[in-house]
């Protein structure tokens, strides 16, 4: 599966109403560790509505940042998670759940759908992946 697909496959997960955010990413992206997607939907299950229920980090990009660290095994995982954030405020702009569910004109800065969709794209983008 490449990258586009486990993008669409994580928006189909959140969309489901089975998986939050943080729960679609990581599923979606669970080709790239040594866990399943059960064990990975239950790692991520807090991280939901910005960290835990408190519209802080958006929790698609917790997930992408969680699956970098499980694909650099911890070394290179910060310099990568950055570039995650980086270009995920670029994309999407703003990093924090709140932020990102603001109402302008009638519709959010970026629905849910667009963050996970973003955060898998952009972690195939900062680690190679087509």
């Amino acid at each position: 599966m490449n990258i586009k697909e486990r993008a669409e496959k994580a928006v189909q997960l959140k969309l489901s109403g089975g998986y939050n955010c943080s729960q679609a990413v990581t599923a979606a992206l669970a080709e790239e560790t040594n866990l399943t997607e059960g064990q990975l939907k239950q790692i991520s299950a807090g991280f939901c509505a910005g960290m835990g229920n408190l519209e802080a980090t958006c929790g698609a990009l917790i997930g992408a940042g969680m699956i970098a660290g499980l694909k650099t095994e911890g070394n290179g995982t910060l310099k990568a998670t950055r570039q995650i954030q980086e270009a995920f405020h670029d994309r999407c702009g703003a990093l924090k759940c709140k932020d990102l569910k603001a109402m302008t004109d009638g519709k959010p800065l970026c629905p849910c759908e667009e963050c996970v969709r973003n955060a898998v794209l952009i972690y195939g983008e900062v680690m190679g992946l087509e």
